[in-house]
């Protein structure tokens, strides 16, 4: 698809959405379909806000899709390769499969569909700043859909894999302040802010810490030089369960150790937690689920049924009230220069959309 390659060499980090925001709203204008762009911009801290079209079915009922349009950060000019039918990225760089792969097969649908009535109604949805926090997903205004169901291609895994639960996450930092002083010649009043920060993380628990449930300390930063007892010191990390209430008491223990360590070393210690988003879990009766699971079956896939350890903007829109389904979309490796996906399952995406909309009617 000549179109992916080209939405994946457009730059697009979070924050600098404007220029894939404007190649994607230039082709739907190009099909002859309205655009909207929400006022999400601001409170997302992204280049565009997110944008929304609609294709009126041959049925009232509307399903939406959605991808988003930002990438992580990356340094350099992304140039895509076809290699053996896969595609890759040149250089050092992400390719930007993630989610440009997903952007490709909503605007080929959306071509396909413009000219004449799918069965269904379809809104397609590009969201922005997914890639920090889901900020687009939740700045957008979900009673402006017509849709009480539909699909998030967002998922890098093999085609034929479900996502039904996704877990909360929450972030933690604290802040550690202890007494600088020579650390040849003090003689006790010292308080190291990167001792205190250390006893706490080394009494913590991180990594897996059961099923459905992760631990992370990430950043730790502190100090000045090397002959000076540290007077501050600052540490970042996250917990993730798909139990809501037990990344609530992983967050609490790990900030009740750091005021503990801090306590024990003569330092103070400021802590700030923040939930990012909750989690779910897809309930069994779902009407995106089912029409999922049918069209890959139809299509020769065995649906598989998984739970994830990230979020997406289905985390969003589930916890809004819509039945919102996460579908692996055959990318690899997101988020690194090893990041790919076969030109094949482009198009097979494209085909599963198809199986789905018919289904839905």
């Amino acid at each position: 698809m000549s179109r992916f390659v080209r939405l994946c060499e457009i730059a697009s980090p979070s924050g600098d959405e404007a220029a894939i925001a404007a190649a994607v709203k230039s082709e739907l204008d190009g099909f002859g379909l309205e655009v909207t762009e929400d006022d999400a911009a601001g409170p997302a801290g992204a280049g565009s806000g997110n944008l929304l079209t609609r294709i009126e079915g041959e049925r009232p009922e509307y399903l939406f899709f959605c991808a988003h349009l930002d990438t992580v950060p990356h340094e350099g000019a992304i140039e895509v390769v076809l290699d053996d039918g896969i595609y890759r990225s040149r250089g050092e760089t992400i390719l930007g499969a993630d989610n440009k792969a997903a952007v490709a097969v909503l605007l080929e649908l959306a071509k396909r569909h413009a000219g004449s009535k799918p069965p269904v109604g379809l809104e397609l949805l590009f969201t922005v700043a997914e890639e920090q926090g889901l900020r687009g997903a939740a700045a957008f205004d979900v009673a402006s859909l017509k849709s009480t169901s539909g699909f998030v291609l967002d998922h890098a895994s093999e085609i034929g894999e479900v996502i039904v639960a996704a877990p909360s996450h929450h972030r933690i930092s604290a802040d550690f302040q202890g007494v600088e002083a020579h650390a040849g010649i003090d003689r006790g009043t010292g308080r190291s802010a990167i001792a205190a920060a250390s006893k706490a993380i080394a009494a913590m628990e991180l990594g897996r810490l059961d099923e459905d449930t992760t631990a992370n300390i990430g950043l730790i930063s502190g100090g000045t030089s090397g002959n000076v007892i540290p007077g501050r010191c600052r540490v970042s990390g996250e917990a993730r369960s798909i139990d809501p209430d037990r990344v609530v008491a992983v967050i609490a223990q790990m900030s009740d150790l750091m005021i503990e360590a801090a306590s024990d070393l003569g330092c103070e210690v400021d802590i700030t937690t923040e939930g990012v988003f909750t989690g779910y879990r897809t309930p069994d009766d779902s009407i995106a689920l089912r029409h999922a699971e049918a069209a890959l079956a139809c299509r020769g896939h065995e649906p598989r049924r998984i739970s994830t350890g990230g979020g997406s903007d289905a985390n969003v829109f589930m916890a809004a009230g819509l039945d919102a389904l996460l579908l692996a979309n055959g990318t690899f490796d997101n988020h690194t220069p090893q990041e790919s996906v076969p030109r094949e399952n482009l198009s097979e995406m494209l085909e599963i959309c198809e199986e789905i909309i018919r289904g839905a009617a």
